[in-house]
């Protein structure tokens, strides 16, 4: 509850200082002073507490704050992104002008007019009186205004685009695998991967039940769920993770620990995992015999576990410590990060999750900073590590560039 609560906090840090910008960006400098400079002004106010007041909504209970919240966090992000991205045409074109004005005036002064009246001679104008056109400040609004406009609506059609994908089925993504040490006769085992789930105040049962339905039509040898399963407790949410009890597999289905489920009671929910028929892999591994060859599939917990003091965190020694080298390892850990020091222990493919696909473009650019692969197969210090996009998302229910995914991983020998 502290980690969420300190996340909470920074967030509405972050928060603030955006809504500060584009109350700059779209309320100032397209209003001149009264009324609707103030009513813009309020509503900045209350869509910034929006924000951190969902995050927090949601964790007591308040679900009916999650869809306008979490909305408005996508939206906000995209108008962020589209005005930062206008600075600098919009910087150009005020330079333009200025240089056309500048460029457009007199070189040398007129002789001033004398003008007379009965009153006899009088001064001409003050100089200045007349606005000079590059301050001409009905051309800085215009300006303004056309660029919140095109943000408006820019930001409105991504996210309107992102919440169709987000709520759309997953999709699904085949990928074949070489491992070195496969037994020829294991060539194709494949492996059903999901990940990301996220059950919580947008997502119920209906949604387990699509995603369990998804992965039987696989026919999988091997079922994975690596991680964040659910946003909530298991009184919340234990229903809605029902439908995972009908998960079909020749050899097993399987489940490792998300940083979410440490928010979310984790010796809670893998009770209740495990008595809905999934085998939860923690710091500990499984022999799977199949077609006359066998492999190991290992699974440990969240690295977020050694920080929370909630559970045990990773124990990669406990999960791989004294196996047979020369059998193949497949080893399940919910972020890709772990993969560093999964190579250690020789580790032939790391399935993992958390990413999201960076859920929202470009965010995955952030992302690649923590994480060492994003999305898809990369490889990590020697160890093949593959990265599912996830089933669910967190936060706003928005997916721009990262569609929602089932992996059928299918192994082959080299």
């Amino acid at each position: 509850m502290m980690a969420v609560l300190g996340f909470v906090a920074v967030l509405a840090l972050v928060t603030g200082l955006i809504h500060l910008y584009l109350w700059k960006r779209l309320v100032r400098d397209t209003t001149t002073p009264g009324r609707w400079r103030r009513i813009g002004g309020i509503a900045a106010l209350v869509l910034a507490l929006l924000v951190p007041v969902t995050l927090a909504g949601t964790q007591a209970g308040l679900y009916w704050l999650a869809w306008p919240g979490y909305l408005w966090l996508a939206l906000m992000f995209y108008l962020l992104v589209v005005l930062v991205v206008l600075e600098v045409p919009m910087l150009v074109t005020r330079l333009v002008l200025r240089r056309r004005v500048v460029a457009a005036e007199p070189t040398t002064a007129a002789p001033e007019p004398v003008l007379v009246g009965a009153a006899g001679p009088t001064e001409p104008p003050a100089a200045g009186a007349v606005a000079a056109p590059d301050h001409d400040p009905s051309r800085r609004l215009l300006l303004a205004r056309g660029a919140a406009i095109f943000a408006g609506l820019t930001a409105t059609g991504v996210t309107g685009y992102g919440i169709r994908t987000a709520l759309g089925p997953p999709q699904l993504d085949r990928v074949r695998i070489p491992l070195a040490k496969l037994p020829r006769s294991m060539d194709g085992l494949r492996i059903a991967t999901v990940s990301d789930i996220h059950l919580g105040p947008l997502r119920g049962r209906a949604h387990t039940e699509r995603i369990v339905a998804a992965i039987n039509r696989l026919d999988a040898d091997i079922v994975a769920v690596v991680g964040d399963l659910v946003d909530g407790s298991v009184a919340e949410l234990g229903s809605a993770a029902a439908p995972l009890r009908d998960l079909r597999s020749r050899y097993g289905s399987f489940f490792v620990t998300g940083n979410h489920e440490y928010y979310s009671g984790v010796e809670e929910w893998v009770q209740e995992v495990d008595r809905l028929g999934l085998r939860v892999l923690q710091n500990r591994r499984q022999e799977i015999q199949a077609r006359g060859g066998v492999l190991d599939l290992a699974g440990v917990n969240d690295l977020t576990g050694a920080s929370t003091g909630l559970a045990a965190g990773p124990d990669f020694a406990a999960a791989l410590g004294d196996r047979d080298p020369s059998r193949p390892v497949v080893l399940l850990a919910h972020q890709p990060l772990a993969a560093k020091e999964a190579a250690r222990y020789g580790v032939d493919l790391q399935l993992s999750g958390h990413t999201h696909g960076g859920q929202m473009v470009p965010f995955n650019l952030a992302v690649k900073l923590e994480q060492p692969v994003v999305s898809g197969l990369g490889e990590v210090d020697g160890t093949k590590v593959y990265v599912t996009n996830g089933a669910g998302f967190w936060g706003p229910p928005v997916r721009v560039g990262a569609e929602p995914q089932i992996s059928l991983v299918e192994l082959r020998s080299a």
